[in-house]
């Protein structure tokens, strides 16, 4: 598959990936999606899932670097969880 295809992901917001992730998700479970569709689709996703990956990641650093900065003292990294 031409890199480029998938170009247009690198624009999209998380919630936009996620939604973009989800129906792939869906057309693959139903099994209806023809073989090569199903390869390209398939690396569709995978980009999909790199860029939501990066995206959440930036925003636990941006929320541990807020978490840091309201005390002014490094109090090590906690999960975004609080486990």
């Amino acid at each position: 598959m031409d890199a480029s295809a998938n170009d247009d992901v690198k624009a999209m917001s998380f919630e936009q990936a996620l939604d973009a992730l989800e129906k792939i998700v869906e057309d693959l479970e139903r099994g209806e999606v023809p073989l090569d569709q199903s390869i390209r689709i398939y690396e569709r996703g995978e980009a999909l899932k790199a860029h939501c990956d990066r995206l959440l990641k930036a925003a636990e650093d941006k929320v541990e670097k807020i978490r840091l900065a309201r005390d002014g003292k490094p109090a090590g990294v906690e999960p975004l969880d609080g486990e």
